[in-house]
């Protein structure tokens, strides 16, 4: 039981060191991170149910998750294909790809999510006297 807890603990060094790796190294990973937190303050502020909060939290995973393996891959295909090679070049590009669609993908939900009640609350704001 010992050996299976350490394991685990290892594991999780692992994945912590990984995302560090990201977080160094990936000007994106910052740009995704700042969007992300300003969307959980903007959430925050709006009071959004929970099922919001869930799609929120499931979405932000997403981008980090794409981004991540994008991160994986351009690191396998740099050790395996240190020379320009077109193939090297489609993996690299589509890896990206997965990125930008996520990316895409978590703003329609956050614009579908936050938008309406972001436009009442700013309606309000403005137009109370």
């Amino acid at each position: 039981m010992k050996l299976f807890i350490l394991s685990r603990i290892r594991s999780f060094a692992h994945a912590f060191h990984g995302w560090g790796h990201v977080l160094r190294t990936q000007h994106n990973a910052w740009i995704h991170s700042t969007i992300a937190t300003i969307v959980f303050i903007l959430a925050i502020w709006l009071r959004l149910p929970p099922r919001d909060w869930a799609v929120l939290i499931l979405t932000t995973a997403m981008v980090f998750s794409a981004e991540f393996v994008n991160t994986a891959i351009e690191a396998v295909v740099d050790l395996a294909s240190p020379d320009r090679h077109p193939l090297a070049k489609i993996g690299k590009d589509v890896g990206a790809a997965a990125v930008l669609v996520a990316a895409l993908a978590a703003i329609l939900i956050g614009l579908l999510l936050l938008g309406p009640p972001l436009w009442a609350k700013l309606i309000l704001l403005f137009t109370a006297n």
